[in-house]
């Protein structure tokens, strides 16, 4: 345990000191790498470690000055680092003992990582021109809250908004005392709850108040809307600065969530009370499992609705039934859908196997690490249980070894608890094709990693073909860096096509959702087991839900920043300003193939909040719009008016169509039977400061189609912010070439409005074909 809270400390002190060296290559070619060594397999002619590090360097190619180490480690890792050429890194990774060779890089301090990782600055940009979304009332849906941490403080904010008409409810295990500046409101909505369950709440035992038991809720809240808190970190990862997104925005809080699910009467009561409260943005983690229900079905998208019609942005969780197409989920058009990506940090967990191999793994773990001296391999599926279910190991083949459990079928926390029952000393857990290479780090209660698809798959293969296998694990601690390349589109993350309307593309963007630090609950431990007795103030967990509350907090920036601007306004500019392209300057991956992202995945990228507060063109959208929309998908006025109190509708009137004539920030097509041309007409309003602007298209067509816009220019002035422009989309392929888009799912481009400045509104286009496997599934 010791050893593993020093690791950011002691990270810290090598950062002091290597930062007073040149941090990249220098002049004579060489750079500052660090080698990881199996200290156990030290020959016995060196009487100590040091001695044989300094052996190791003085038997490298001399092509440079001299090698020097500058520093030996013994607690943070096992090794040293030292300068060195290419070729010198190349031929230590030769020597036996060395378990791995890794390119130093500059440390921050910093934690829940985000605002940094999306450009937050206190010296310019959305924070400061929006003033950290002082005022601006974020509604949380979710679990409730834990008010003690210190995410909540209300310290420096100024009095609660003038235009909140909400109250803090007052219970025994959460008195209105506990509401602030910070905490608003907080209710808790249970009554569909307790009927469904048949039981009251108190013969459950539950709370009726707005506490939360279950950790989800208060790392949302914190996500979204934290106060600046120092110094936090989950077992002393990710040490450093937690800030939620809006910073100085107030919570209100509505707990629709309880052991055994949500329902919908719920969720529809708190929404009526949070509007009626007078919150700016509802952030919902929530949403249905398997396909999306109709819209006139689907208590979540009638009740966005509504707060959409009253000027509320509703920040939707995309849902994690990823990487299957048609799973997105909260695909209403008037909803903001977020999928989830990955940050530039890791916390890496190294397997080394008895042949030397080592594969990158993730962790939590906290407590006594792993001797030096290799243990037992053993994979799970010879031991009574593959997916490691409790009681399921037979302890006579699992005591003492390292077990690999392959992932799926029980909670990943689980399986580790379940070898740790079963008297097994660690765990590696494998990702099977369906999760591929993504990776979640949770904090176990045994020495245990998570490893992708194909490491895991070649330690089962190692485990099962040598007569003696063992293994290890080395745990590293936080590393931030550009290895792996970041952002990357989660496994799990829900996506496209839209399953309701086909030409509304979902999600609309993806946000950071992947081993996310944020505030926790003091009721359960990190993991929700029973049997984990520890309590944090931080947690990291991952999914579709932590990358909601992201954007949620950004879309109260915006509030804050344009307070006359539509919900419609607000996504747009989330959404024509995201990006394309990793830290590497390449394409998306997608974890779950390992290969090139697509809008039916990400949208229309990843969201960029400084570039947001400009956006230079926007999409906007009435209330007027959606009730169209529903016209044209054949929805009836009696049916409409479940989402809207006007029941004097002529659809006759006011249909636009095809549903993709909704005046969307995204572009999806469908072509269907002989249909080859496909018109789409929209609409942009000019809110750049630069009033006379002159904005070009530029066209990036998708294989098979040929585009059309017209205008090609559009001409702003002081009296014209407005302009609409016609896009025709052509199919120019075959029917026999049509059949061969299995492998691509559909095609892909974009469409692109410059002023020649700083100004890229951008679109993507998604092309569907009637027989296509996308269009299929």
């Amino acid at each position: 345990m010791a050893e593993s809270k020093l690791c950011p400390i002691i990270f810290l002190c090598c950062l002091v000191s290597i930062c007073l060296l040149p941090c990249a290559i220098s002049s004579d070619g060489q750079e500052t790498f660090i080698v990881h060594v199996s200290r156990s397999l030290k020959p016995a002619s060196f009487s100590s470690h040091r001695h044989w590090y300094a052996s190791i360097v003085r038997s490298l190619p001399s092509h440079h000055r001299p090698s020097k180490i500058l520093y030996t480690y013994t607690r943070a890792i096992r090794g040293f680092s030292v300068r060195l050429s290419p070729a010198q890194a190349a031929a230590i990774r030769r020597v036996p003992g060395v378990l791995s060779v890794v390119p130093d890089a500059v440390r921050h301090l910093h934690t829940t990582h985000t605002p940094r990782f999306l450009g937050l600055q206190d010296s310019f940009g959305l924070w400061p021109n929006s003033d950290y979304a002082d005022d601006v009332i974020v509604g949380v849906l979710d679990t409730g809250i834990w008010p003690e941490r210190a995410s909540f403080s209300d310290e420096g904010l100024s009095p609660v908004p003038s235009s909140w008409k909400g109250s803090c409810v007052d219970a025994p295990d959460f008195p209105s005392s506990l509401c602030n500046k910070k905490i608003i409101g907080a209710r808790a909505f249970y009554l569909g709850y307790e009927a469904a369950r048949g039981q009251t709440m108190k013969a459950s035992n539950a709370s009726y108040s707005p506490r939360d038991t279950e950790g989800h809720g208060t790392h949302t809240s914190s996500t979204a809307a934290g106060s600046r808190v120092v110094n936090a970190s989950l077992f002393g990862y990710a040490l450093g600065e937690a800030r939620g997104m809006a910073v100085k925005a107030r919570i209100a809080v509505y707990k629709i969530c309880w052991s055994e699910g949500c329902y919908d009467s719920d969720i529809l009561a708190a929404m009526e009370r949070a509007i009626a409260d007078g919150v700016d943005v509802i952030s919902l983690s929530v949403g249905a499992n398997g396909y999306p229900p109709p819209y006139a079905f689907d208590s979540i998208a009638i009740g966005a609705f509504g707060a959409a019609e009253r000027g509320i942005v509703v920040s939707c969780s995309a849902g994690n039934s990823g990487p299957d197409s048609y799973t997105a989920v909260n695909i209403a058009p008037w909803i903001l859908t977020v999928g989830a990506s990955t940050l530039d940090r890791e916390f890496p967990a190294d397997v080394t196997l008895g042949d030397g191999r080592i594969y990158g793994g993730v962790s939590l773990y906290a407590g006594e690490s792993l001797t030096e001296e290799k243990l037992p391999l053993v994979y799970a599926a010879e031991c009574g249980s593959r997916y490691c279910y409790s009681g399921s190991l037979d302890s006579s083949k699992v005591t003492g070894k390292i077990v690999i459990c392959d992932r799926g079928g029980n909670a990943r926390v689980e399986k580790g608890n379940a070898v740790h029952i079963a008297g097994g000393a660690g765990m590696i857990l494998a990702n099977l094709e369906d999760s591929g290479e993504e990776l979640l780090a949770d904090s176990h209660f045994i020495p245990a990693t998570m490893v992708g698809q194909k490491a895991g798959d070649k330690i089962r293969a190692y485990a099962r073909s040598d007569p003696n296998p063992t293994a290890t694990i080395t745990f590293r601690g936080t590393v931030i860096g550009k290895s792996p390349s970041a952002p990357r589109v989660a496994s799990f993350s829900s996506r496209g096509p839209n399953y309701r309307t086909r030409e509304i593309l979902k999600p609309d963007v993806i946000a950071p959702g992947v081993n996310i630090l944020a505030g926790w609950t003091g009721y359960i431990g990190p993991t929700d087991l029973e049997t984990d007795t520890r309590k944090v103030e931080f947690n990291i967990i991952s999914g579709t839900s932590m990358s909601c509350p992201h954007v949620s907090g950004l879309a109260a920036l915006l509030r804050k920043a344009y307070p006359k601007w539509s919900p419609a306004a607000i996504k747009s500019a989330l959404m024509t300003t995201a990006y394309n392209v990793d830290n590497s300057g390449a394409k998306f991956t997608d974890l779950a193939t390992g290969s090139e992202s697509n809008p039916l995945v990400h949208g229309a990228g990843h969201v960029d909040p400084n570039r947001a507060l400009d956006p230079g063109l926007i999409y906007d959208l009435a209330t007027s719009d959606y009730v169209a929309f529903l016209c044209t998908i054949g929805y009836s006025p009696k049916l409409i008016s479940v989402f809207t109190a006007n029941t004097s509708i002529d659809c006759d009137a006011v249909g636009l169509k095809t549903p993709g004539n909704l005046n969307y920030p995204s572009f999806s097509v469908y072509f269907s039977g002989r249909n080859k041309e496909v018109n789409y007409t929209r609409v942009v309003k000019n809110v750049g400061k630069e009033k006379d602007a002159v904005y070009e298209v530029n066209v990036t067509a998708p294989p098979g189609v040929y585009i059309t816009v017209s205008p090609s220019k559009l001409v702003f002035s002081e009296d014209k912010d407005t302009l609409s422009y016609e896009i025709t989309f052509e199919s120019v392929i075959s029917n026999a070439e049509i059949e061969n888009l299995s492998s691509t799912k559909g095609s892909h481009g974009s469409i692109e409005w410059t002023d020649g400045g700083s100004h890229r509104v951008r679109s993507p286009v998604v092309v569907l074909w009637h027989g296509s496997s996308v269009e299929a599934m």
